[in-house]
């Protein structure tokens, strides 16, 4: 199916819609660095959760999941959690909040917070703007390779080719249509700063729930006039030692594609993903657009709040799109075209199914949508990055006194050049699946030991943190030379290595100044492994009180995860007719939201309440 004019007309209103958002922000975010970086710390968290949430509904994540989805049905409802998924669950419960008390600009200043501003310091200071770097540029290398792919699928590089005055292998086509639409991306991206990235994906995420329960209802019509054919494996969330997913005689390239993604041990995978995805939640948010969103929320209750309703606006919505695109794909799988230079590229499933199964009008909602996702993605990614240049890099060694025109331009040439490098890694990529991979298990995989250990230890100082960081960091640059398979599956040894590096560092040096420690155990506020801390805080003030909550929150994490696994299966069993099971999911979710309301909810409620009148009366007796 082609673009109609309707289709058209909607794409280039989205267009001009987000363009005069960040027109209209412009001089906003000119006042100052923080106006630019994190919004002032003025926008509502609701809204915050929502960009949030339009951020993660990506392109290249959408694609992915959606392939995922075909292969291996309700069981791909557990692989997001290499991310990790739940990760959100953590965050709600004590970390966004622990995070905003820290009252910073970027993950890279929250170390001088921690480890304060000696040498060592410096050095924890550099390795994180390294990392932050490394993972925002594999991020939009991520992005841009999926956005290639999916206007592939509309655009035929045969329909081009005759204009372009130079050869383009076929293997490097989606590259060039990311580098073309990216060009475009840029523009909005910088000019307007947090606070028009966060409007923008408002707009860009109500365009993209009208298109998924679009979808889910052509989804559902067709599956009352037909049935799927899958594997009786396929039809559940539930799994032992092996996948013994089976596609023979149905869609046998499917198990070429299982086998080559190294998922068919499913329980060994999964007790690694659960593994590293509990480390990597303890550890914190990664230095990218995700933290700089609760960075940017106006209190550490509001950085909560958020938190949890990114999973509540994102996951239903989410899945309606992705299991109405599955169940059309294998109700249609023989019209589509899924065959690359390569072979079948099953991550090209969602914009075949959006070419042959959407129409006119949805279409159009679809392409806009899912380009606003892409640019809402780009634009924090962007952002995050452009936080640690300026905040960390030119602010810090270059220009301490720079004015807030010369901070603008900085910020703009800055995105410029970290947009190209981004093009430039994407270049070396294979595909979406296999970036993603690297992300996600290797250098994220060498970022969690240290990232961990500066919560919860007190006596962790900036030089464990370099030294965790720099071996896990090279490691995870190394491996994929020497191992071959899932990154996940050497995931230990990275640990161990990221690990034995922050001990032995941390041993080698004196532990980090008291006054330094004891401001970020009042301010922050975390449990753990404080004591001798806690001792010298009660000497100075016998009134103040350690964080007891380390309990409740391990209670409310379990919780949360259910919770979020019933937002996921509620829409996916919705599409497919599972009525049972629909009910069941449906009183488990109740039932979870009835406990957090008064585990979490209300705490929060309770602690926001208690900060706003200790504020209150602190400036009454100023007065």
């Amino acid at each position: 199916m082609k673009l109609t004019i309707l289709d058209a007309s909607i794409i280039l209103l989205y267009l001009i819609g987000i363009t005069t958002i960040g027109l209209v922000l412009q001089k906003r975010a000119k006042a100052s660095k923080s106006a630019y970086l994190l919004g002032g710390n003025t926008l509502p968290w609701y809204a915050l959760g929502l960009s949030n949430a339009s951020g993660m509904f990506d392109i290249s994540g959408t694609m992915w999941m959606v392939m995922l989805a075909f292969v291996y049905g309700l069981k791909s409802i557990w692989i997001p959690w290499l991310w990790p998924s739940f990760n959100q669950i953590f965050l709600m419960m004590f970390l966004a909040g622990w995070l905003r008390r820290s009252n910073v600009t970027t993950g890279a200043e929250w170390m001088l917070t921690r480890f304060g501003r000696g040498k060592d310091s410096q050095m924890s200071h550099s390795i994180v703007v390294v990392f932050a770097l490394l993972s925002c540029l594999g991020f939009l290398a991520y992005g841009f390779i999926g956005l290639g792919k999916f206007v592939e699928i509309f655009i035929p590089w045969s329909v081009v080719s005759p204009y372009v005055p130079f050869y383009v292998a076929p293997e490097f086509v989606p590259h060039l249509y990311g580098l073309a639409f990216t060009s475009f991306a840029v523009f909005y991206s910088i000019i307007g700063g947090m606070a028009s990235i966060v409007w923008a994906d408002v707009l860009q995420y109500v365009i993209m729930t009208v298109a998924s329960i679009t979808i889910a209802i052509i989804a559902m019509a067709n599956l009352n006039v037909a049935s799927l054919n899958v594997p009786e494996e396929w039809i559940t969330p539930f799994f032992g030692a092996s996948l013994n997913m089976d596609w023979t005689g149905i869609i046998d390239e499917v198990n070429d594609k299982i086998q080559s993604d190294g998922f068919s041990l499913f329980g060994i995978f999964f007790s690694l993903m659960l593994f590293k995805g509990i480390l990597a939640s303890l550890a914190g948010p990664a230095p990218n657009y995700d933290m700089q969103k609760i960075l940017s929320s106006q209190s550490p209750t509001d950085a909560a709040k958020m938190s949890g309703f990114v999973s509540l606006v994102l996951l239903p919505t989410r899945y309606l799109m992705i299991i109405g695109f599955t169940v059309l794909a294998i109700l249609n799988y023989h019209q589509l075209n899924l065959e690359s230079a390569t072979g079948i590229d099953f991550e090209k499933i969602l914009p075949a199914a959006i070419s042959n199964f959407a129409p006119s009008g949805v279409m159009g909602l679809l392409l806009a949508g899912l380009l606003a996702a892409f640019i809402g993605t780009f634009a924090g990614t962007l952002n995050a990055a452009q936080a640690y240049i300026v905040n960390d890099l030119y602010l810090r060694y270059v220009n301490p006194r720079a004015s807030n025109q010369k901070i603008s331009t900085v910020n703009y040439l800055t995105g410029v050049v970290v947009v190209l490098a981004s093009v430039v890694l994407g270049f070396f990529a294979k595909d979406v699946n296999s970036l993603l991979q690297w992300i996600v298990a290797g250098l994220y995989g060498g970022y969690v030991a240290a990232n961990v250990l500066k919560w919860y230890w007190w006596r962790f100082n900036a030089r464990g943190f370099f030294w965790g960081m720099l071996a896990g960091i090279v490691s995870a640059l190394v491996f994929p030379s020497f191992f071959d398979g899932l990154d996940l599956y050497y995931f230990p040894l990275l640990f161990a290595i990221s690990l034995a590096g922050s001990i032995i560092g941390t041993f080698a040096g004196p532990p980090t100044d008291e006054a330094t420690l004891k401001s970020f155990y009042k301010n922050v506020r975390p449990w753990g492994f404080w004591k001798p801390i806690d001792a010298l805080v009660k000497a100075e003030d016998p009134s103040f009180v350690e964080n007891q909550n380390f309990w409740l929150d391990a209670f409310n994490v379990v919780i949360g995860i259910v919770w979020q696994l019933s937002l996921v299966l509620l829409p996916i069993y919705l599409v497919l007719g599972m009525h049972m099971e629909l009910s069941v999911t449906g009183v488990v979710l109740l039932i979870c939201c009835f406990i957090l309301k008064k585990t979490w909810w209300d705490k929060l409620e309770a602690e926001g309440t208690g900060v706003a009148a200790a504020l209150k009366k602190r400036l009454v007796s100023q007065k």
